[in-house]
């Protein structure tokens, strides 16, 4: 069993089934993933990989020492920000934008 860091899951799929008690069974429409300093490369990819394959719509992955996050739609579809960029949550999140320096504050 794999845990994001954080998820989102959007209120039809819990409208279809239900609140879950305890994890969240399959994949969420989001998962972020909060990448430790000790974490290699590879392991940060084999967990991205893990969510989409799982059907993630998108994954986030947050590097508090770079102070930058990827955003992946797929493994080919891979978007670098940097501080001075807006994180937006496209159709995953409607509405949902900041800037990702407001996530390192």
């Amino acid at each position: 069993m794999r845990a994001p860091d954080a998820a989102f899951v959007r209120q039809a799929a819990i409208a279809e089934r239900g609140i879950s008690k305890g994890y969240w069974e399959g994949a969420p429409d989001l998962a972020v993933e909060v990448i430790p300093p000790g974490d290699a490369y590879t392991e940060v990819a084999e967990k991205v990989d893990e969510w989409l394959n799982a059907g993630c719509a998108m994954v986030w992955g947050v590097n508090p020492r770079r102070e930058t996050v990827e955003v992946y739609r797929s493994p080919e579809d891979i978007t670098v920000l940097r501080e001075d960029d807006i994180l937006e949550g496209g159709d995953v999140i409607a509405g949902f934008q900041c800037y990702v320096r407001e996530l390192f504050v």
